[in-house]
């Protein structure tokens, strides 16, 4: 949940309504993702939707990771910017969430474009020769550091990483969470901002996104 959408509802949809429009599949999945899960607060949502998929079709990807399917709405959203060769990787563990996200894929326009795995992401980053120039990462919070640790060497100078709920519904501004996730969370946007290999913006939509750009 974004932090207008809490605390000010008027703004979030003053905000929606000067964003451009939504693809129809976007606005179908975002529908069902609310009917048939449980948690469908983690989608990515509208207003990030649309930020993901200018800042893809700015980098003209060729190659793109996303760590954490969900229902595929931002996987959707950032294969809008892909290049005509371009494909994206991505990632989750949900086997009995893996048909919302596979029904939408194939209807899609990209669906030769994207290649969806069942694999856990530090056992696919270990063993992945490849080289990528985006890296989206909305999945468990606990591996953030660790994540970005094995992200490193698996993408050159120019390749963006865009890490999602770093601000986590305010809990980062705690002194001394108990939180582990909040923790991890803290030290990962403290070990960004100290990286020199690194230029980096924490974006305050929706619950945060963390932009970081390698020298």
């Amino acid at each position: 949940m974004s932090f207008f959408e809490e605390n000010c509802p008027k703004m979030d949809r003053y905000l929606e309504s000067h964003t451009s429009a939504e693809p129809d599949i976007l606005k179908r999945l975002r529908k069902e993702t609310f009917q048939k899960t449980t948690q469908p607060h983690m989608i990515s949502g509208y207003l990030q939707g649309r930020f993901l998929a200018i800042l893809s079709k700015m980098l003209q990807a060729r190659n793109i990771l996303e760590i954490g399917t969900f229902t595929g709405y931002a996987t959707l959203c950032l294969a809008e910017g892909l290049s005509k060769e371009g494909k994206i990787t991505t990632l989750d563990i949900n086997e009995e969430l893996a048909y919302l996200p596979k029904k939408y894929f194939q209807e899609s326009e990209f669906s030769s474009q994207i290649d969806f795995q069942l694999k856990d992401a530090k056992a696919f980053l270990n063993n992945t020769e490849e080289i990528f120039d985006f890296v989206f990462v909305d999945a468990d919070k606990e591996n953030y550091v660790e994540y970005f640790n094995l992200i490193k060497s698996k993408i050159k100078s120019g390749s963006v990483i865009l890490f999602d709920n770093v601000l986590w519904y305010g809990k980062v501004l705690e002194e001394h969470p108990k939180q582990k996730s909040t923790q991890i969370i803290k030290e990962l946007n403290e070990m960004i901002s100290k990286d020199e290999n690194f230029e980096n913006v924490i974006l305050p939509l929706r619950d945060g996104l963390h932009l970081i750009r390698k020298k």
